[in-house]
């Protein structure tokens, strides 16, 4: 029973025409209550329109540059078809997060063709791949070269 907080949100995008927040089947009644003023306030704010424009500014200011180099490649489809034998298994307590569920045992597997072991994982944000503590580095370039995580990108 969460019994404090204003609930999730505002989910705010690009083109967004709506506002949404969110509630979890733990809200209690009075985060339920926040969460109404809170969208109340965020209508009477006019936060559609402040987004926009800061949407307009921020795309002059080169932002959508910068998050072409943050976004991952295109992986190929073919990969994922193939067999591929997993190494031996090993203790894996280190965490790679930004992949997408529908990639993720594909991800794996990916690793598993360079020898390291892996397995797939839901963490609190979302899926995961589980890695060595020692291999977070390199599973984590191998997977951003072959396009399943964001390389590292230039913030300026």
């Amino acid at each position: 029973y969460e019994a404090l907080g204003y609930g999730y949100g505002p989910g705010i995008g690009e083109g967004y025409d709506r506002t949404i927040l969110i509630l979890s089947r733990a809200s209690g009644v009075p985060v339920a209550a926040n969460a109404l003023a809170y969208g109340a306030s965020l209508a009477k704010g006019n936060l559609k329109e402040i987004a926009k424009t800061e949407f307009e500014k921020a795309n002059k200011a080169g932002l959508k540059d910068i998050l072409k180099g943050l976004t991952k490649d295109s992986k190929k489809a073919s990969d994922s078809d193939e067999e591929v034998a997993a190494p031996p298994k090993e203790v894996v307590t280190g965490s790679i997060s930004g992949i997408d569920i529908m990639d993720l045992e594909d991800a794996v597997k990916a690793l598993w063709k360079e020898k390291i072991y892996a397995e797939s994982g839901m963490g609190c944000t979302g899926p995961i791949v589980l890695v060595n503590e020692d291999k977070v580095a390199k599973a984590t370039e191998i997977l951003a070269k072959v396009g399943f995580v964001a390389k590292e990108g230039d913030p300026c």
